[in-house]
């Protein structure tokens, strides 16, 4: 009996490098540090944590249930700029410097989502990187 054929040895193509875009937005708060607030590739969309800073006057409010707020409204900004809207979010991140709040912030969480809200984690951390916030939110959308 004779042995088996060799198998053939096959070459994987190298992977061709995924095309990026990080547009630049008018309506989301400047980063604080380099990153980019949204990056784009292969129809998936990811913004950046989103801290609650207004967009033009540079304030933050006080209560993590205004925090939650303007947050999500930075992050809708962001994505109608890219003809997005909150139903096509498919996964969130939500970063609390007290889990306490996340009662709190699950109500005004809620208000933004239909009957089929993105799937999420939520996650308490220490600090955030400016005194006084006290939830970062980020968020990744598909095309």
């Amino acid at each position: 009996m004779s042995p088996a054929p060799a198998a053939a040895a096959t070459v994987s193509p190298r992977p061709l490098p995924v095309p990026k875009l990080t547009p630049k937005l008018e309506g989301a708060p400047p980063p604080l540090a380099p990153y980019s607030v949204v990056t784009e590739a292969q129809g998936l969309v990811f913004v950046s944590g989103q801290i609650a800073i207004h967009p033009t006057t540079g304030e933050t409010p006080d209560a993590v249930t205004d925090q939650t707020q303007l947050i999500l409204h930075n992050i809708g900004n962001i994505l109608g700029e890219l003809g997005l809207t909150y139903s096509d979010i498919v996964k969130t991140t939500v970063f609390l410097t007290d889990i306490r709040d996340f009662g709190a912030v699950n109500a005004v969480y809620a208000s933004f989502f239909d009957d089929e809200p993105p799937a999420r984690s939520a996650v308490g951390v220490a600090a955030l990187p400016l005194a006084g916030l006290k939830i970062e939110i980020e968020a990744i959308a598909a095309r």
